[in-house]
């Protein structure tokens, strides 16, 4: 257990409760309980990660690889959410175009799921390095004027 600490830098329940907080967009989104654009929107899309921010600075640890860490947990949080509100985000469900619109329907959602998951899971790696450099800047800025 410790080891695996190390290795993440906070314990694997905390990345996992910082990760979750990013999954009420995702339901609001899906169910079409918030518009895309508008402020309530916004505010669930920025909080959870400005709040993974905070908390790995609070807590002094260098905050690149943490925050990644909660990213790529996020994404899969994300994917999951996606998987299960599926039916309910898709009225009809995403096909496929061009050479492959001549696939089974089984195919065509296999393929569209798959490259749902796939996306989501590099969306929140993509949003826990991009929130991972910002948190390292700001640890390495702070460390130097400590000095």
């Amino acid at each position: 257990m410790n080891e695996t600490k190390h290795i993440l830098a906070l314990p694997f329940f905390m990345i996992f409760l910082l990760a979750l907080l990013g999954v009420p967009r995702v339901i609001a989104h899906d169910l079409q309980l918030v518009e895309p654009g508008s402020f309530a929107n916004s505010l669930l899309a920025i909080i959870p990660p400005l709040i993974w921010l905070a908390f790995v600075i609070w807590k002094g640890i260098s905050p690149f690889k943490p925050l990644v860490y909660i990213g790529v947990f996020y994404g899969v949080l994300l994917g999951i959410t996606h998987q299960i509100l599926w039916g309910v985000a898709f009225e009809t469900a995403p096909t496929l175009g061009g050479n492959l619109s001549d696939l089974p329907p089984l195919a065509h959602s296999l393929i569209t799921r798959v490259f749902g998951f796939v996306s989501s899971v590099l969306t929140g790696t993509l949003l826990g390095v991009i929130v991972g450099f910002v948190g390292l800047f700001i640890y390495l800025i702070r460390n130097k004027t400590r000095k």
